[in-house]
């Protein structure tokens, strides 16, 4: 192999080669040059040498097919001699021009002139696509070469050039792309940065770039072209590069200021705007030009637009001009020959830079702009109306000097226009970061603080930046991610990146390209301002339910269908009539091709099967996650970061209000709008991205169950709460309060439920200390909960927070014997309790019940407890707990005698000294203690207690016994301190038992004949755990008895007399069937019962009873329980039935009579001055004749009957003439008798239970007969002072109140 010479070959490519394929070619000679020695060295070193002769060749080709330039006459054509010093000399130049000065076509020809382009092409940026197609066909025209070959072009999606290119025009974006794979930009000997004044976010990121760059390649041309506006900035930027200044074909301008307050008072743009008009029109003007009038908005240009109509200026017509008109509609500001009149054209600042309305020669600018501004503290991109700056208001100006003089008009003062900024913000200042900063650490840029901006972004920017890429998960800190590298390979903003990402984790891939493309667009479907009401008809077929994004793929679907089957026209039509844009249809899918180009590179899997709402919308949120919200109330919602916001009236949720909603874009405007939003769930937010989460914990507490400190977690989203009271582990989030709560309320407050034996040994012998404090009733014997922390704390390893590692930490050291407590250790003092003092058992009759002490004022279980089993309840006796225990004895009674009325406390003094003296002749029994200690003190005392009134005494709680009532399992069914009071609470209970039993396990028989045995007194059972006492009893049915159980022994006895007595009257036949034949037939006794509202039937049924029990169980006679006890009854009374019959026939007969003949008399007295004698009268005899009064009333009472009645018919005979001794008479009567109706009215067993009681209430009657009817006589002595001397004796033998 021959020597070879690489520095030659080297310098070869360096001086000879196309500048584009150098550094390929050198990057080749290296490897050649290390892989000198190999055997297959030359035969690539002959296709290498190949390839750089056919560089040169191409170099020489492009130099011979260079075009010809020459030059139209435009005002930069003056200064091409001095541009062409300017770059000969410099390698940055600024040239600065007014609109129509030609620079933007003739500098790209003056470059090919001076040779550039031909070894590497000339880039010219353009800020806008169509501005790079059109620039690029009128070069190509000038130089006489077909677009794309000698001049091409390529804007997104589209490129029209070839390598033979020499100008290439491009939008600043596609030059910004074409870094990322030519970090040199070798492909470019000049480039050309044409609009630099706009300083839009690209443009800045490259004029910061190239700055770098021109170091490196000192080959390089850059020329920077702008408006007259701050191009000292630019020349300073690039270390006082050359400035050129070259004038625009324009005409003298002259301003008016016609500040809008002066026009119209209430600031309305409509009327300062026709004012102008109509002073223009007064001059003429109308017939001169047209009018341009500068409006912040849509909004605003649709409102004066309708005032202007209304004014009826003649011969105007007012035409809207905005970006999102249809191109039919733009079209019609350019179309000179179809005008219809002067035209006045309102725009927003779409006119002011992007495009030129022909024909111009009036301005008016209302001075206000709607500009994008990125909020970095609510993370909103918003649109604020804001005055303009100078340089604006000098380029609004400028638009009405293009064809002759023009006029401005300003409503605005010229202070004002003096005071305003010189220059607009540039967009980086005011603008989200997050795009641009990931690009940069793509490309390796380094620190994007230290990044050469032209005006560098503010920190505040710079750090939402990387928080934005933060939450995408693109950067960890500052440094890129394996996903954010994955994000910059996507030509679109890195959250959109986002989801088609987590589109491919979630298997809806194939629809997050969809949604994702559309996204990344101008929104297709068009809502024209005078038909909007038929667009949203057509739009809202796509609608889906719960979500906007949806809309997109139903959208999707239906346009690939129609464009499918359609022809180009067709299809073009069709979106005309359907109110969608063709050129952004046509734009959704070359992005949605080129990002399922880019899906193929990164190998991201596409799903066959349609993805579900809950996959895609979960897909949707890591690119949205500080823009999900709440729901509030009125259709508001609280967003992220404390942001109000509202869903955009246009959404197809407006109405529908989810709870939860995530929105691809918020945009404030009038207020903050959501803007694409989707039905979402909380729960989905969670595994994204965790660390943005913030969780704040509350209430720590032991779980006794799982053995750990739990707490409750609220999970906020910048600042949104998406979980409420979470439980979770709260031992690994903070291991010291863990183990701090692990031992006050696990071990100290006894909540622990684990296996250590220590722990069972403390908790027993602190129960036993507890139960001596109930029982002395003070809280100081115990230590303190903070001596029991004290002493687990010192003896319990720091890392302890669980009862799981408590218990192998004491598996494995042994040390449980360290951490039991000993009675001194726990036991602050000696209580000094006497266990006979405080007994564990009471013994209540032939019982014994548990006892159970609390030491709880206020509580309901405060004192002494019995538990009595519900059995029993009826049967304990009530005076028993009165007693309570010989602990509280002493002190419940000198607490009661201090209760006393002073005059009887007085002889009682010292009270302890005269309770210790009578509880010495005291002891507990079954009766009250009221009664015993009352005798007692009198005995000791000149003292006379009422214990009626005593009864009633104010007296703490724990000196009552608390009876709760247990069922045969122990569960507590009620409690209370008055017994009486818990027997009617389990009343129905009982009840319901027994019925049950009835049905059930008693069985239930009826008998003629006593043919059943024996008539047990109980019958026990169990119901509901309970072991209940009922009692068998036989049921009077008229012609047959039952056999039945009752929920008393009282009960049972009354209704077993009844059916006893039955049950011989079965046995006696013949003679019932005569009596009831024969007795009270006559019409005289029909008319009696008629009076007296009794039935013949049942009058005969009571006494046929009436006089079996006089014979057959007379007083004294104990109820027969057997058959043959029954038997001696009948023997003994069957003799004697007829006779007593007929004689209780006759005194009924009698009673019968004297009852029909008050009634008639009562009803015969109509007198009013009666009333209160009638109305006793009537009582009266309610009581004597209630429905049982036959058996309720005993033989001896029932005799004395036909006296009672008497003393009536005397009384009633007495009302004329005396009736003021009647009313004397009845008010004395009055309140003796209603006391007595009082307490049987609350209490009616009392009348079998209390003899006194029913000697007092037959004394009533006798003192009726005294006061009324004196000559009758009475059975007993009888006067209002007995009757109150026999009442006080009823209510103390009942423990009754006095009074």
């Amino acid at each position: 192999m021959s020597v070879i010479d690489w520095k030659a070959l080297n310098t070869r490519i360096s001086q000879e080669c196309y500048r584009p394929d150098q550094f390929a070619l050198k990057r080749k000679l290296a490897q050649l040059q290390r892989r000198a020695r190999d055997d297959e060295t030359d035969a690539a070193l002959a296709a290498f040498v190949e390839r750089v002769e056919a560089s040169i060749q191409r170099l020489s080709e492009r130099r011979a097919r260079r075009p010809a330039v020459s030059y139209p006459d435009l005002p930069v054509c003056q200064r091409l001699d001095d541009i062409r010093e300017a770059i000969a000399s410099h390698q940055v130049v600024v040239i600065a021009g007014e609109t129509g000065s030609g620079k933007t076509t003739q500098l790209p020809k003056l470059c090919l002139e001076m040779g550039r382009g031909v070894n590497g092409m000339i880039a010219h940026t353009q800020p806008r696509r169509l501005a790079a197609r059109t620039v690029a066909q009128r070069i190509a025209d000038e130089l006489q070469t077909p677009l794309g070959e000698a001049v091409g072009y390529q804007v997104r999606f589209q490129d029209q050039s070839s390598p033979n290119s020499y100008i290439k025009l491009m939008t600043d974006g596609i030059l910004l792309a074409a870094i990322a794979k030519d970090r040199f930009l070798n492909d470019y000997d000049t480039i050309i940065i044409d609009e630099a004044h706009e300083r839009s976010l690209n443009i800045d990121f490259l004029l910061g770039y190239l700055k770098t760059l021109l170091p490196k390649r000192p080959d390089l041309k850059l020329i920077i072209t702008s408006a007259t506006i701050d191009v000292e900035r630019f020349a300073a930027h690039f270390d006082k590069a050359p400035v050129i200044e070259v004038s625009g074909r324009t005409f003298p301008v002259e301003y008016r200021y016609r500040p809008m307050e002066e026009l119209t008072p209430d600031q309305d743009l409509g009327v300062a705007v026709e004012a102008v008009l109509r002073e223009l029109m007064a001059e003429g003007a109308q017939r001169h030009g047209d009018t341009l009038v500068f409006l912040s908005g849509e909004r605003d240009i649709r409102d004066v637009a309708k005032h202007l109509r209304h004014a009826q200026l003649p011969g105007a017509e007012v035409l809207p001009l905005y970006a999102r008109l249809s191109n039919a509609e733009q079209q019609r500001i350019f179309d000179l020959h179809g005008r219809r009149g002067w035209r006045v054209v309102l725009a927003t600042n779409v006119a002011e830079t992007s495009l030129t309305v022909p024909g111009i020669r009036y301005v008016i600018d209302a001075g206000t702009a709607r500009v994008s501004r990125y909020s970095v503290r609510s993370k909103v991109q918003r649109l604020p109306i804001e005055p303009i700056s100078q340089a604006s208001a000098n380029q609004r100006a400028g638009r009405c000097g293009r064809v002759a003089e023009g006029i401005a008009y300003r409503l605005y003062s010229e202070e004002d226009f003096e005071r305003r900024p010189l220059f607009t913000e540039p967009e980086i200042q005011r603008t989200n970061l997050a795009a641009v900063i990931l690009q940069m650490l793509q490309l390796g840029l380094g620190d994007i603080r230290r990044f050469p901006f032209v005006d560098a972004p503010d920190g505040r920017l710079i750090r939402d930046g990387f928080a934005s890429l933060s939450e995408l998960g693109a950067v960890d800190g500052e440094r890129m991610t394996t996903l954010g590298r994955a994000l910059a390979r996507f030509p679109v903003d890195p959250r959109i990146a986002r989801l088609i990402m987590a589109g491919a984790e979630r298997h809806c891939l194939r629809e997050m390209l969809i949604i994702a493309s559309a996204l990344s667009i101008q929104d297709p479907r068009e809502r024209p301002a005078d038909k909007q009401q038929a667009a949203d008809e057509k739009h809202r077929r796509f609608w889906q339910e719960g979500s906007d994004f949806l809309a997109f793929l139903a959208l999707w679907e239906y346009a690939e269908e129609q464009r499918q089957a359609l022809s180009a026209n067709q299809w073009r039509r069709l979106c005309q009539k359907e109110f969608l844009n063709w050129s952004r249809m046509r734009e959704w899918r070359e992005v949605h091709y080129q990002l399922v180009l880019m899906c193929r590179q990164l190998k991201l899997p596409m799903n066959k099967e349609a993805a579900d709402y809950e996959n895609l919308h979960r897909a949707l949120l890591p690119g949205f996650l500080g823009q999900i919200a709440f729901k509030t109330e009125n259709r508001e919602y609280l967003g992220a970061r404390n942001r109000k916001l509202r869903i955009f009236p246009g959404s197809s949720q407006s109405k529908k209000s989810p709870k939860w909603i995530v929105a691809a874009e918020l945009a404030e405007t009038s207020q903050l709008f959501a803007r694409c939003v989707g039905r979402i769930e909380p729960e989905w937010v969670f595994g994204i991205n965790d660390s943005l989460l913030k969780r704040q914990y509350s209430e720590p507490h032991w779980q006794a169950k799982t053995g750990r400190v739990m707490a409750y977690e609220r999970t906020l989203l910048y600042g949104l709460a998406l979980r409420e009271r979470h439980r979770v582990h709260y031992g690994p989030i903070d291991p010291v309060s863990s183990r701090d709560i692990l031992i006050r309320q696990g071990l100290v407050e006894g909540r622990y439920r684990g296996t250590a034996a220590f722990f069972r040994h403390n908790q027993a012998l602190r129960r036993d200390i507890l139960d001596l404090e109930d029982k002395a009733r003070r809280r100081d014997m115990l230590i303190s909960d903070d001596e029991f922390y004290a002493f687990y704390d010192e003896r319990l390893p720091a890392d302890i927070t669980t009862g799981k590692q408590l218990e192998s930490w004491l598996k494995k050291s042994g040390a449980d014997d360290s951490l039991r407590m000993s009675m001194s250790q726990m036991m602050r003092s000696e209580g000094g309790v006497d266990g006979a003092q405080f007994p564990d058992q009471l013994s209540c009759g032939a019982y014994q019940l548990k006892l159970s002490y609390h030491f709880a004022p206020g509580q309901a279980d405060d004192g002494v407890s019995v538990s009595v089993p519900l059995g029993l309840l009826a049967k304990v006796p009530e005076g028993r707990f009165d007693w309570l225990v010989p602990g509280l004895l002493r002190d419940k009674c000198i607490a009661l005698v201090k209760a006393l009325p002073k005059a009887q406390r007085k002889q009682l003094v010292p009270v302890p000294d005269y309770v210790d003296r009578a509880l010495a002749r005291l002891a507990p029994n079954d009766d009250p203690l009221l009664p015993a200690l009352a005798a007692r003190l009198e005995q000791l005392s000149d003292a006379r207690i009422d214990v009626g009134s005593w009864v009633q005494a104010p007296l703490d709680d724990f000196y009552r016994m608390n009876i709760v009532v247990l069922d045969d399992a122990g569960k507590r069914l009620a409690s209370g301190r008055d017994i009486r009071a818990l027997r009617e609470q389990l009343a129905a209970e009982v009840q319901k038992s027994i019925a049950e039993e009835t049905q059930g396990g008693f069985e239930t028989r009826r008998y003629r004949e006593w043919t059943f045995g024996e008539l047990p007194v109980e019958h026990q059972f169990r119901q509901a755990g309970a072991s209940l006492t009922a009692y068998p009893c036989l049921r009077d049915l008229g012609d047959e008895v039952e056999l039945g159980l009752a929920e008393s022994l009282d009960e049972a006895e009354v209704q077993s007399e009844q059916g006893a007595l039955r049950l011989l009257l079965l046995r006696l036949a013949a003679q019932c069937k005569s009596a009831r034949a024969n007795l009270f037939r006559d019409n005289t006794a029909q008319l009696q019962f008629a009076a007296c509202g009794v039935l013949r039937r049942d009058w005969i049924e009571a006494c046929l009873l009436l006089a079996a029990r006089q014979v057959f169980l007379p007083a004294g006679q104990a109820l027969p329980r057997t058959s043959a006890t029954f038997d001696d009854c009948w023997q003994a009374g069957r003799a004697a039935f007829v006779p007593q019959l007929e004689a209780s026939a006759a005194m009924l007969a009698d009673i019968l009579a004297a009852h029909a003949d008050i009634r008639r008399r009562l009803k015969k007295l109509n007198s009013l001055s009666w009333f209160h004698s009638i109305s006793d009268i009537q009582q009266q005899l309610e009581k004597l004749f209630p429905d049982d009064f036959m058996t309720r009333a005993a033989p001896e009472d029932l005799a004395n009957y036909p006296r009672y009645l008497a003393a009536i018919q005397e009384r009633i005979d007495k009302l004329d003439g005396h009736y003021q001794r009647d009313r004397q008479c009845t008010l004395s009567i009055a309140p003796l008798q209603e006391a007595l109706s009082e307490l049987l009215e609350r209490s009616p067993e009392l009348w079998r239970q209390s003899a006194l009681l029913r000697e007092y209430r037959w004394m009533l009657e006798e003192f009726r007969v005294s006061l009324f009817a004196q000559r009758l006589g009475t059975a007993q002595p009888v006067s209002e002072k007995r009757l109150k001397q026999q009442w006080r004796a009823v209510k103390k033998s009942l423990g009754l109140p006095e009074g």
